[in-house]
């Protein structure tokens, strides 16, 4: 098989995930949260240390278990504000993420920092969940949208989120991706340094693309591969002004101590 057929496989798979959660009601939620959205931009510009948007996540494609649910999210979100994260991501994709948009409307009522809902977001449905559950922000893979995967276009999708009062963040991972998008003008780009091709983690991935377009008045998010202060070093000096933790702070004992450690980092 080739690694094209793999890699479209296994990027479809989960699409298709998102469309079943979707059709079986996985989106709803009784939960109707009335608050101005909190700025993730503001955020990452006000914050004296290092920038951490840090994920609350059980599982994933490439790391399979990550984590057990011994501690409701909301407590694990709440000890990583309390140590320094500016930010949180929240996993809502119940296969393979294991998340939960119920586990987005918990750590709204838990914490007041921005919160972006980490999803594979194909559709307004998704949007709209996740501004009744409190979110602030929504991920919107270029990818998926480049492959014709969505409902819609990404910038329709975009468009619709705005209009809700949410703030989006493009993902992208190719400097074509990266391209593009800054010729969009979008306010937050997620530079991820993991291919969803194959699933392979290449940190220097984000200053590949930093160094060959200029990012204007764009904030980077650098995403996947964080595990350490070097790395926040590394990734700050070619131009990077955030980070999103996941892995790295979810599968380690003491998630307090993780993160202050990536925080006070610089």
């Amino acid at each position: 098989m080739s690694k094209f057929v793999r890699t479209d496989f296994s990027i479809k798979r989960l699409v298709d995930n998102s469309f079943k959660a979707i059709d079986e009601g996985a989106y709803e939620t009784k939960h109707s949260f009335v608050h101005d959205a909190i700025s993730i931009r503001k955020a990452i510009i006000s914050c004296l240390h290092a920038p951490l948007i840090t994920e609350v996540k059980f599982s994933s494609p490439s790391q399979g278990k990550i984590r057990s649910k011994t501690a409701p999210p909301a407590e694990i979100a709440a000890t990583m504000v309390s140590s320094g994260a500016i930010g949180l991501s929240v996993l809502t994709q119940p296969y393979v993420f294991e998340g939960s948009i119920e586990y987005l409307a918990a750590i709204r009522k838990a914490v007041g920092v921005p919160l972006l809902m980490k999803d594979i977001t194909v559709s307004r449905v998704q949007i709209d969940a996740g501004k009744k559950a409190g979110a602030d922000c929504m991920l919107l893979i270029k990818t998926i949208f480049d492959r014709d995967m969505a409902e819609e276009g990404m910038e329709e999708l975009a468009q619709y989120a705005a209009k809700k009062g949410l703030q989006v963040l493009v993902e992208v991972h190719t400097e074509q991706e990266f391209a593009e998008v800054l010729k969009s003008r979008h306010a937050l780009i997620g530079i991820n340094n993991r291919s969803l091709d194959n699933l392979q983690v290449d940190i220097t991935n984000t200053e590949r693309l930093l160094s060959r377009h200029a990012k204007g008045r764009s904030l980077i998010i650098s995403e996947s591969g964080i595990g350490k202060p070097e790395d926040i070093w590394y990734l700050r000096k070619v131009g990077a002004d955030a980070f999103l933790v996941g892995t790295s702070i979810m599968e380690t004992g003491d998630i307090g101590a993780k993160v202050a450690e990536l925080h006070n980092s610089l």
